[in-house]
């Protein structure tokens, strides 16, 4: 009588094989999670700096909104910019053209107090004569009684956002 040789095999267990795809399946998942948590991360970041660009558009806007668009002293409107020197002695919305809050290390707020936790943050103000017939057309010898007031916030010297109202001199 020959010996039989019994190979025995056990049913209850995993192959190396299956181990294998298993592992790259969790893997895969993980990677794919790891991916999606950078965007989600990013996404929340940019968001925050246009919270943050709006916050200081709205500073500028509230600033000027209580000024005369012209100098109330009754001078001729005859070009933009300050006719006082120092920020503090600007009493209209014209002066504010050219303003830039990179000369003070950090922006304003509507109270002309510098912000000194978004120092990274900077305003510019531009004012411009526009048409009263058509806004988006600028006139360069201030003969309408309309002006666009824009405010760009960079963040690091790079734009973040741009806001622009127009405002009436009456």
């Amino acid at each position: 009588m020959k010996n039989k040789v019994r190979i025995m095999r056990y049913e209850n267990g995993f192959t190396l094989f299956e181990v294998l795809v298993a592992v790259l399946l969790v893997g895969i998942a993980v990677a794919a999670l790891v991916g999606s948590n950078i965007a989600f991360t990013k996404a929340n970041g940019i968001g925050t700096e246009m919270t943050t660009a709006e916050f200081l558009a709205e500073q500028i806007r509230e600033l000027t909104a209580i000024l005369p668009v012209s100098d109330p002293s009754g001078t001729a409107w005859i070009t933009f910019g300050p006719e006082e020197t120092g920020l503090t002695n600007y009493d209209d919305v014209d002066d504010f053209d050219g303003f830039n809050s990179t000369s003070l290390t950090s922006p304003i707020d509507s109270r002309r107090q510098p912000l000194t936790a978004l120092a990274a943050y900077s305003q510019q103000v531009t004012v411009q004569n526009v048409s009263a017939s058509n806004f988006e057309t600028v006139v360069t010898d201030c003969s309408t009684s309309f002006v666009r007031v824009t405010v760009n916030i960079y963040l690091n010297s790079k734009l973040i956002s741009t806001t622009s109202w127009l405002r009436a001199r009456y």
